[in-house]
């Protein structure tokens, strides 16, 4: 591909060197031209407003003054030394401060010189000074701004040390676009351009960095937001089509006699509607003959398990072996479980592989594996090591997704020609904005219906200072063979952070409720895991009746009756943590309670999570909350962080707009999906150059 000026290295800019460039690539990943002028402020400062000395009663926000000098001195010796100067307008007088660069800002000040002042005030006591404001010479009594509204961009504590703070970047963001303003190229087809009325591309920039008024930098931010959206959902959709042409699977188009049983003598519930939905999508892509790549999002207890079975059933009616990853090996096991007491009726071979599993089993499900003797392997990482190989792998399920790498579920298959469907489940409701952008290359089904013998839990805020009314509830409760899990965030006291910690809780409800008869368990990451199970084995048959943990609780674990959560320190959990540990309750048709125990400090953020979770059992509303508070590149934790790195757009603010990207990104691939259509020239010059790399994913999701 032809190179333009925009590839230039940064170094080579006027301004810049080698030095200046090393820090610009170390700190900002800016490497080249084009780097550079995507580089877009943070914000603006109005500089169309001169104020008076006498106006100024506010001290965080930068302000204009017009004045003259008429004293300086300096002040101090050594490190100590500074220059103070007078800055008097008509209403009063201010004192600058300069530490550094003393002797230049000495001789460019003169008294007596008319000057316009830009910068923060400081107050002391009843006097107002400014430090190291920005300073220039009024000519002919009147100053006329080049810039009205004045970009403010990110820097660090290196490159402000190297005169690149944010009035060092804007100036070379003026070199910048002198050099390159020519070279800066169309990137949509001019149907987009004239359907939403976007100014050019050129334009775009250079009112971004440096805007003549509100109006068109409105505009400029619309444009470029749209650009950077559009671009994105083209990667995602064009990849997403690709493979539904070019990755081939396995063809199951027979419904048999054991899937027939399972869904006549072990279903003992009717599947919701939105079950059979999903479903139906399934059974959709395993009959294509191309790779299924779904992601199937539901909530807590939507019953995605039951789906999960179901899809195994029909993969071993057509001859092929399963896999079904969980992220711990208490949901390993707990999986194994539940299918194992049907599998043998329906000659369905299973077994368990995880790291505890003894030597001489390992090597003979290997050897089971790879002679086609097993049907289902359910497990861990442990089913990701080089020496699992499978003889006809047709299904892989991954369970809670976020736990897995991308490289780790392409370990599962060998060959590379005819690809296993894969099916990633997820408890963790993903809003729509992140679904389409994250997940955006994978098909999507969600269950957003309950079961309707799932009651909703009810879910009670306290204070530490209630907690004795919340100990008498659960007594009742206990009395009446009901269990409880109580959750806490930390394992041992921290000096740091003033939680309630486990150990000590452990003690003290032992203290007050084991003289009453009740039994305690204790269960936490720390653990080795065969203590770990046990623990859980006490409270799983009912041993136990409380269970006291941190939140290793958090994934999977079904013990119907329990019906009691308390989280204490609950203000210290994410939303999203909240919404899952909720979830372990209310598995049974027996009414159940959450109670989340704050301190009675919150911060507005934690009052904001706790209103969302008292309010609300829709763990897509509290996603969409999560979103709000924490933004899209935590909600998501690491998954595809890079892809979700955005110059200028945000999934919160923007969802409008990502829509109707998303919407000319589709409707463009559905005509023209390599591009090669004359009128998408200059889409497909841009995205050849700037995004075919942008994701490599390979062929798993």
């Amino acid at each position: 591909m032809i190179l333009s000026i925009l590839d230039t290295k940064i170094e080579f800019l006027k301004g810049v060197g080698p030095k200046r460039a090393s820090l610009l690539n170390e700190e900002l990943r800016i490497f080249t031209f084009s780097d550079l002028l995507n580089f877009f402020p943070y914000r603006y400062v109005d500089r169309s407003k001169i104020h008076t000395i006498n106006t100024i009663k506010s001290f965080d926000v930068d302000i204009q003054l017009i004045g003259n000098i008429t004293n300086k001195k300096k002040i101090g010796v050594g490190r100590k030394n500074r220059l103070v100067v007078d800055f008097v307008d008509s209403t009063g007088v201010v004192q600058l401060i300069f530490f550094k660069r003393i002797k230049w800002i000495d001789d460019f000040i003169q008294i007596g010189n008319k000057y316009l002042l830009f910068g923060r005030p400081k107050k002391y006591g009843s006097s107002i000074s400014f430090v190291h404001p920005e300073i220039e010479i009024v000519e002919n009594g009147n100053k006329k701004n080049r810039y009205p509204l004045y970009p403010l961009y990110h820097s660090t504590e290196k490159l402000t040390k190297s005169g690149l703070n944010s009035k060092g970047i804007s100036k070379i963001i003026i070199n910048v676009l002198e050099s390159t303003l020519n070279s800066i190229v169309e990137s949509l087809s001019d149907s987009i351009i004239n359907k939403y009325k976007f100014s050019s591309r050129k334009l775009a920039f250079s009112t971004i960095h440096f805007p003549e008024n509100l109006e068109k930098l409105n505009k400029a931010i619309h444009r470029m937001k749209f650009e950077e959206l559009f671009f994105l959902q083209i990667s995602l959709l064009k990849q997403k089509r690709i493979r539904k042409i070019k990755m081939k699977s396995h063809i199951f188009n027979k419904v048999g006699p054991s899937f027939n049983i399972f869904y006549k003598q072990y279903l003992d519930f009717q599947l919701t509607n939105a079950q059979k939905k999903v479903m139906k999508e399934i059974q959709n892509d395993m009959t294509s003959g191309f790779q299924m790549n779904r992601l199937l999002q539901g909530d807590v207890g939507s019953g995605k398990t039951v789906i999960a079975i179901m899809s195994i059933i029909l993969s071993f009616d057509n001859g092929f072996q399963s896999c079904l990853m969980a992220p711990t090996e208490i949901l390993a096991k707990q999986h194994f479980d539940s299918i194992n007491n049907f599998a043998r009726n329906i000659g369905l071979n299973v077994v368990l592989l995880t790291g505890k599993t003894k030597k001489q089993i390992k090597n003979q499900i290997i050897s089971d594996l790879i002679n086609n003797e097993i049907d289902l392997i359910i497990g861990t990482h442990a089913l990701i090591e080089d020496n699992i190989k499978f003889k006809n792998l047709g299904l892989v399920i991954i369970d809670e997704q976020h736990k897995f790498g991308v490289s780790q579920r392409a370990k599962l298959w060998t060959n590379k020609y005819i690809l296993p469907h894969v099916l990633v489940m997820t408890a963790t409701p993903i809003p729509r904005t992140l679904a389409m952008t994250a997940y955006g290359d994978l098909d999507l089904s969600v269950i957003d219906e309950l079961p309707p013998n799932r009651k909703k839990v009810e879910t009670i805020h306290k204070y530490d200072r209630e907690i004795n009314v919340v100990y008498n509830f659960l007594y009742r409760e206990l009395k009446n063979n009901k269990q409880v899990y109580i959750v806490y965030p930390l394992i041992e006291a921290s000096k740091v952070l003033d939680y309630k910690n486990l150990l000590q809780g452990y003690e003290n409800l032992k203290s007050i409720f084991e003289q009453k008869g009740i039994r305690i368990s204790m269960m936490h990451g720390r653990l080795k895991k065969d203590q770990k199970q046990l623990e859980m084995d006490k409270f799983l048959n009912n041993d136990t009746q409380i269970l006291v943990a941190t939140t290793v609780i958090e994934v999977g674990v079904n013990i119907p009756n329990a019906t009691i959560m308390v989280i204490q320190n609950a203000e210290k959990f994410g939303l999203s943590q909240l919404h899952q540990l909720r979830g372990r309750v209310g598995r049974g048709s027996d009414k159940s309670y959450c109670f989340l125990v704050t301190s009675n400090k919150l911060s507005s953020d934690a009052k904001v999570r706790l209103r969302a979770m008292v309010n609300s059992s829709d763990g897509f509303k509290i996603a969409e909350t999560d979103l709000h508070l924490r933004g899209p590149g935590d909600v998501l934790g690491t998954r595809q962080s890079g892809l979700l790195n955005l110059k200028i757009s945000n999934l919160v603010q923007d969802r409008d707009l990502l829509y109707s990207a998303r919407d000319e990104a589709d409707k463009l691939l559905n005509d023209d999906l390599y591009l090669k259509n004359i009128k998408n020239l200059k889409i497909r010059n841009f995205f050849l150059k700037y995004h075919q790399k942008q994701l490599k994913w390979g062929i798993v999701s």
